[in-house]
């Protein structure tokens, strides 16, 4: 196992123990807003606060990019820690028992290691560059769809962007025509993890943020996936546009999206 897997896993089971046993407390949890539709609660935060200590405890000259805190500077900027403490902030404050912590380990610019941990379900999906895509334990390949036909795909509403809602869903109604049906869970890590499994075939969404999908990105293409933005390309890091899946459902999800974008620069 990769070392700095090892302390990923121990962080995220550390924050997934602590987000479960609040979760059997609602009482003890207070949320507010930090931006439009966009919630935090202190379980985000000590969460992120358990996870940074185990971190600098391993490596303590790391960076780290967290949602909450931002960006704390260590002395080598080559390694990154990106996390997300609670990826399904929003679920869990309505006690919907669907969220994630995520921790993905980046290393001049490449993720080398992707932790995605659902503490409800007591499911650790974990990835190493070139090493596969496991879920506790056992070895995981995507789905097998030759095409969009008959396909479950997984997106996230833009519900912190709505300037892009029309965009979106023109996305949707194309889509819909040609595929079976939508999953919209809440969790974009949690999403991707199920690419990976093969739980659902394919996934879209807009303007996510590093922290949000830095692992699952990982999980679904060393499962054997593609990740790519809204034109096919590796700018989703930046843009947060993302298409995952396998090689064909991309290819076909990817031609709808190109399609309505086109349509939509027309108007």
């Amino acid at each position: 196992m990769h070392p700095m897997q090892t302390i990923a896993i121990r962080a995220a089971r550390k924050a997934g123990n602590y987000i479960a046993k609040t979760y059997e407390t609602p009482d003890a949890v207070e949320a507010s807003a930090k931006g439009l539709n966009d919630f935090v609660t202190n379980v985000d935060k000590e969460a992120e606060a358990l996870i940074i200590s185990i971190i600098r405890k391993a490596y303590p000259k790391h960076t780290i990019i967290t949602e909450e805190s931002g960006e704390l500077a260590g002395e080598e900027a080559d390694v990154q820690w990106v996390i997300d403490p609670l990826d399904g902030t929003t679920n869990f404050i309505k006690r919907l028992p669907h969220f994630a912590v995520s921790i993905a380990v980046r290393i001049k610019g490449r993720t080398e290691v992707g932790v995605v941990y659902d503490p409800m379900r007591n499911e650790l999906f974990t990835a190493i560059r070139g090493q596969g895509t496991q879920l506790n334990g056992y070895r995981l390949r995507g789905s097998y769809a030759k095409d969009i036909d008959g396909t479950i795909i997984a997106t996230g509403f833009p519900f912190k962007a709505k300037q892009h809602s029309l965009t979106y869903m023109n996305m949707l109604g194309q889509l819909f025509t040609k595929c079976a049906d939508f999953r919209r869970t809440g969790s974009a890590a949690l999403d991707l993890a199920y690419v990976a499994a093969g739980r659902v075939d394919g996934y879209f969404e807009i303007n996510l943020k590093p922290w949000d999908f830095a692992a699952g990105d990982l999980l679904v293409r060393e499962a054997g996936g593609l990740v790519t933005d809204f034109i096919g390309g590796h700018n989703y890091m930046s843009s947060g546009n993302l298409v995952a899946g396998n090689p064909r459902v991309v290819r076909s999800l990817l031609a709808t999206i190109r399609e309505t974008l086109s349509e939509s620069l027309k108007r």
